[in-house]
């Protein structure tokens, strides 16, 4: 398939893990932002082709997992309504919060419904309005035009019954944060290609010369993050500090003009909680005042919903690249996927879910290429 089985090329992977030992002759370690990196580094083995003095760390790049313990408990009082429709792409119905899902929530009775997009939710709105229809809106910024476009569409036809729960966060200032703690680990970025082929990557420049640390862009595929550590070794090698896009074919140094002025008609920056972390300044999107009639947190009254996140779960850690996954006491014992403590365990993109995967067995440590 075109722009897939050349960027998975064994030879060109080779060929760039040879160009990276070549040019590394310190010790480095660079976080890669995206979860769909970190499943692609762990299954393809990408960090045993690397030369020992570079490490990866994880960062918290898996839209579910940062998604806070009591937006799932908000998402559950909601969804348990017996005038609610709930609709959610499938990723977060597993995800656990205090007590119980949203599948359980379905097994017990409640509407809720996996959709392929919010605006799907906006015609069941349409289809039933006797109902109240909640789409569960989160992600990062890859996410969020869709997810404006539905509330934009659906205060143009008047549908008051329809109602996103929102909880959009923003991938700079998590970087800022990381940044600015005492026990970061952070020498270089590999950033999102999804995120900055919707926002470009102006806002990384601020960030990289503030810190001295440099950003590159990077694609998904294996040959992609082989190239986008290359391109970082080299800055630091260099003493460089620098933006770099590799991920060329999809990213435009802007971004994608349209969405962002739609998400900027439709969102507000807001201070957002992120699971694990904590509250992180102006690091999400809420809605303006304007749209409050499709805010399902004012819609419903549960914006006083505030929940304690388990005291065993180390996620916090491992999405700042403090810990690994298999550091965790829980993980693979207490922590599974059939009954995960944390997010990271049961989202696709999650990195304990990718090491629960990928890496509990010796022989599964080789890299594949």
């Amino acid at each position: 398939m075109k722009y897939i089985d050349e960027y998975r090329d064994a030879e060109i992977a080779r060929r760039y893990a040879g160009l990276i030992h070549q040019v590394t002759r310190h010790e480095w370690t660079m976080m890669e932002i995206c979860g769909g990196q970190t499943h692609a580094i762990v299954k393809f083995g990408i960090d045993h082709l690397l030369p020992k003095e570079i490490t990866l760390v994880h960062g918290p790049g898996c839209p579910v997992c940062v998604t806070p313990l009591e937006i799932i408990d908000k998402a559950l009082a909601i969804a348990g309504r017996s005038d609610v429709i709930f609709t959610s792409f499938g990723d977060m119905l597993r995800i656990p919060g205090s007590t119980k899902d949203l599948l359980t929530v379905k097994s017990e009775g409640g509407d809720v419904r996996i959709v392929y997009s919010p605006l799907d939710a906006v015609r069941l709105a349409q289809q039933n309005p006797r109902k109240k229809v909640v789409f569960f809106a989160v992600g990062f910024e890859t996410t969020a035009p869709m997810n404006a476009m539905s509330v934009w569409h659906a205060n143009k036809l008047g549908l008051k019954n329809y109602s996103i729960l929102t909880s959009h966060v923003l991938v700079p200032p998590a970087m800022e944060a990381i940044l600015s703690s005492p026990s970061h680990l952070v020498q270089a970025f590999l950033a999102a290609g999804h995120v900055c082929t919707v926002m470009g990557y102006e806002d990384y420049y601020p960030i990289a010369e503030g810190h001295g640390t440099p950003i590159v862009v990077t694609g998904f595929e294996p040959v992609d993050i082989l190239q986008g550590v290359y391109m970082a070794v080299k800055q630091l090698e260099e003493g460089r500090v620098d933006v770099e896009n590799q991920y060329s074919r999809a990213v435009r140094r802007r971004g994608n003009l349209q969405a962002k002025d739609l998400i900027s008609k439709v969102f507000e920056v807001v201070d957002r909680k992120w699971r694990g972390i904590g509250m992180i300044p102006a690091s999400g999107w809420g809605l303006k005042k304007e749209f409050a009639v499709h805010d399902a947190e004012k819609v419903f009254d549960v914006g006083g919903i505030v929940t304690r996140e388990s005291s065993v779960c180390i996620a916090g850690q491992i999405m700042q690249g403090v810990k690994m996954p298999n550091e965790c006491a829980a993980f693979g014992k207490d922590c599974m996927p059939e009954h995960p403590l944390g997010a990271p365990m049961v989202s696709s993109e999650g990195s304990c879910a990718a090491y629960f995967h990928y890496r509990r067995f010796q022989d599964s440590e080789r890299a594949i290429f």
